[in-house]
């Protein structure tokens, strides 16, 4: 393959693979802009990007090329993935980069062999989150794709340059059961980070109730169901209080159904709102924010929940912890606990003052540990982009 750099002898061209257009713009937008900054030519390939049309306009006036990548997010259908391997491969061969950056399982899996296969010299792995193929137990069909999936993930990984890590749980996991073989070379960062000018301090909702808030797809290991459970015995105790639920259904095996979410806001426990665009307005609208989620990469939700100024619960979990000092900036509960988050709720309650005290060491420790710039400066170096 023909490389190119530019005049500091570093990469020229660069492609960015997404299982999903929107990410690019709502977890990649200000590492994209920095890399052309750097006069680096960014190219970004996403399913379906061409018929995200906002995605994609957004992307070009960033200055960005867009391209189509035939990945499927989820599913375990051999031929899909074979044809999406071949045509990654072409796409690869027409544009020529340097340096390939997948993130999200499918992405990581296909695109490092693709690149491997033509010849791309920097082949890079963010491990954002490993979500349903290692949560849970081990059995039935979750069994059957955590099988499958720590299978391809060995496979695709040996032919990695680096590998990015958001928490050293996920580092460690990795390691210990045999899918990161040892020379490959490694770095741990803090999540995604979150731009803590766009996600600015909010002041709290003047209303006397608590407003209690859950960002997330509709799955059940983000812990909705503890969450509901929760709510429902603190309504029960406190009938001020309110819990609102943000996001859009999913085809995950883990999902939940529109029916289930629909009888609970019938129950009158909590208020759905669906998939939004923009989530600043509801974290304002919000008091505390809630993430009781089985396993993270690190939960970019609390990472703008805290730029904003709000205390987080969250589980004491791989990727969840690490945004939270517990009886600092929130509280730590164990996973799938409801009786550790209706106390944790309950504090909230019984100590309002609470709120704006944990919320403001929430907005220290985002500008502090997870700034966006701070995240890319340090994924920058580590690709040897940038030295300082």
């Amino acid at each position: 393959m023909r490389i190119e750099r530019n005049h500091r002898g570093i990469v020229k061209r660069a492609l960015i693979l997404a299982s999903y257009p929107d990410s690019l713009v709502n977890f990649r937008a200000a590492f994209i802009r920095r890399l052309i900054e750097l006069e680096i030519e960014v190219h970004v390939a996403a399913p379906n990007l061409s018929q995200s049309i906002d995605v994609k306009k957004h992307l070009c006036e960033m200055g960005a090329t867009c391209h189509d990548a035939y990945i499927k997010r989820t599913g375990l259908n051999p031929l899909n993935d074979v044809v999406g391997l071949i045509r990654l491969m072409s796409l690869f061969r027409k544009v020529q980069p340097n340096l390939v950056l997948a993130y999200t399982i499918k992405p990581v899996i296909w695109g490092l062999k693709a690149a491997s296969l033509v010849g791309v010299e920097q082949r890079v792995a963010l491990i954002t989150g490993l979500g349903y193929a290692f949560t849970g137990k081990a059995t039935g069909l979750r069994g059957f794709v955590q099988k499958i999936a720590k299978s391809l993930y060995k496979s695709s990984l040996k032919k990695a340059s680096l590998v990015f890590f958001q928490n050293p749980d996920d580092l460690e996991e990795f390691a210990s059961t045999g899918l990161l073989p040892q020379h490959i070379r490694t770095e741990v960062v803090n999540g995604s980070g979150v731009d803590t000018s766009n996600y600015e301090h909010a002041a709290f909702p003047s209303n006397a109730t608590i407003n209690y808030l859950l960002i997330a797809r509709l799955l059940g290991d983000k812990g909705i169901r503890e969450y509901v459970s929760a709510a429902r015995k603190i309504c029960a105790k406190h009938p001020h209080a309110q819990f609102h639920l943000v996001g859009g259904l999913d085809t995950n095996p883990n999902a939940i159904s529109e029916e289930e979410v629909n009888a609970w806001v019938q129950e009158g426990v909590l208020q759905w709102h669906g998939a939004v665009d923009d989530v600043r307005p509801f974290i304002a609208n919000s008091h505390v924010y809630v993430l009781p989620s089985y396993r993270e990469g690190t939960p970019r939700s609390v990472l703008e929940a805290m730029s904003m100024g709000r205390a987080v619960i969250t589980t004491d979990a791989p990727g969840c912890r690490e945004t939270v000092v517990d009886g600092d900036n929130g509280f730590l509960v164990d996973v799938k606990s409801v009786d550790q988050l209706v106390t944790a709720m309950e504090r909230f309650i019984l100590q309002p003052e609470l709120i704006e005290s944990m919320g403001q060491r929430s907005r220290e420790i985002a500008c502090e540990k997870y700034d966006v710039h701070k995240v890319n400066k340090a994924m920058l170096k580590a690709m040897g982009i940038i030295k300082e």
